[in-house]
């Protein structure tokens, strides 16, 4: 398990002949899926960024992430929210605190977890993250009303 919070400033290095792309600004997250989808990095004076798949990712460890330079002919990735300092809202518009970390799975890049203001949330309540807030489902999927019968 990794913290989005450990992964923020480590050097990400070129496999093969490892030259140093950069360093991690920020991880992009489909709140949807769970899922860490992009790296974004920082390199050098001018703080250029690029973006990096996950799926290019080989190695994620506590001192250095390991992945394919990304192509010119890179798809074009997804608009980025940060997931560290959103606010946390329910699908109602209910006031659940403010994002202190998150954690995820370097392997299969799923998240297990956000960690806020107001305690654990489970991955499987996120429902989206855009610039205003992370949204998640008032309860735990299993834990809501019983749907009408008929």
């Amino acid at each position: 398990m990794m913290l989005f919070s450990r992964v923020r400033g480590l050097p990400v290095l070129a496999r093969g002949d490892g030259s140093r792309l950069g360093t991690v600004r920020a991880l992009t997250v489909d709140a949807a899926s769970g899922t860490v989808t992009h790296v974004r990095v920082r390199s050098g004076r001018l703080h250029r960024e690029t973006v990096l798949a996950w799926e290019d990712v080989d190695t994620a460890g506590p001192g250095m992430l390991i992945g394919l330079p990304p192509s010119s002919a890179s798809a074009e990735p997804p608009p980025h929210h940060d997931l560290l300092g959103s606010r946390v809202l329910t699908e109602d518009g209910e006031e659940r605190g403010t994002v202190l970390d998150a954690a995820f799975d370097p392997l299969t890049a799923r998240i297990e977890a956000v960690l806020t203001t107001r305690g654990e949330l489970p991955a499987e309540r996120l429902l989206g993250l855009g610039d205003h807030a992370l949204v998640i489902r008032a309860r735990s999927a299993g834990h809501g009303t019983p749907a009408p019968h008929g």
